[in-house]
């Protein structure tokens, strides 16, 4: 006997919960904020349009299935089931800080704040949520596959992300490291560096553009649902030992980069996730490349 579905409403604490956790009272987060120049009370709406986003996305799901709630501290803890519809209340990141515990299952974005979102990834409204959540679980559902990322280390360790994955020191110092095509026939290349960003056409327009407007680079970026990745070096460090002759470029669907750590510690995390991060130690080798997974968003 097949369970029924179950609803996971993804959240995160609003700013408002959070200065209520900090300072303890309203009137004391007030006096905190208006000391800062700012007024307590848009940032109560926010959070009175959030908890009634949640509330109607909640009284929502079908009577028959099954709901559970997680807040986005808590995603790395949380057991995603086959059977799962994953309806994300907030912003566009907090699609993205999901997607990295999802195998497939279809992923709802509403929007609590439309017009302060971009809404790219966060396309619909709470009052969406009674159509969208049967449709989810159609044979035919209609959904964007959305390309991912993934790195996997030589000692079988795995990160997936949506839109970047960034390789390189966990502070300021500089990273060292080999860097080179995964074929087997290209040597790779010695850098010295602040490390590695490699990311989808859903990250081209973060982080991974600021760097592609930055450097004036004439590659042409992936869309989201292209299978390529696009990668860059930040600040690559020219010297006798290091090169800077690989600092960007596309990787297809079968293609990867191989990075192997000439430095004490490297960290390697997704879609800014720190506290979820691969530890990387000297002669440890990290393999990034196109997923095998997508994040199947509803249109």
């Amino acid at each position: 006997m097949s369970l029924a579905p179950r609803a996971v409403i993804v959240h995160r604490t609003t700013e408002y919960g959070e200065l209520l956790a900090r300072h303890g009272t309203h009137g004391q987060a007030a006096f905190f904020l208006s000391s800062r120049g700012r007024d307590i009370e848009e940032v109560r709406e926010r959070h009175e349009r959030t908890r009634g986003a949640l509330a109607a996305v909640a009284a929502a799901v079908p009577l028959q299935w099954r709901q559970s709630r997680v807040e986005r501290a808590d995603l790395d803890r949380f057991l995603f089931g086959p059977e799962d519809v994953v309806v994300v209340v907030g912003q566009d990141g907090l699609v993205a800080n999901a997607a990295k515990y999802l195998a497939g299952q279809p992923v709802i974005g509403i929007d609590t704040d439309p017009g302060r979102n971009p809404g790219v990834l966060v396309r619909h409204r709470a009052r969406d949520a009674a159509r969208l959540l049967p449709s989810a679980t159609a044979e035919r559902a209609a959904v964007d596959e959305l390309t991912m990322v993934e790195a996997v280390t030589d000692d079988a360790q795995r990160l997936v992300a949506l839109n970047e994955i960034y390789v390189g020191p966990p502070g300021h110092q500089t990273a060292r490291y080999r860097l080179g095509p995964d074929d087997g026939r290209t040597a790779a290349e010695a850098q010295a560096s602040s490390g590695v960003l490699v990311g989808t056409g859903t990250g081209s327009t973060g982080w991974l553009r600021s760097l592609w407007q930055q450097s004036g680079s004439g590659l042409t970026l992936p869309g989201p649902a292209d299978q390529r990745l696009v990668w860059f070096v930040r600040e690559a460090w020219p010297s006798p030992a290091t090169g800077t002759s690989r600092v960007e470029g596309l990787l297809g669907r079968s293609e990867a980069l191989r990075l192997t750590v000439e430095s004490d510690r490297l960290v390697a995390f997704g879609d800014g996730m720190e506290a979820d991060a691969l530890e990387l130690t000297w002669g440890q080798s990290v393999r990034v490349g196109v997923a095998g997974t997508a994040l199947r968003l509803l249109v």
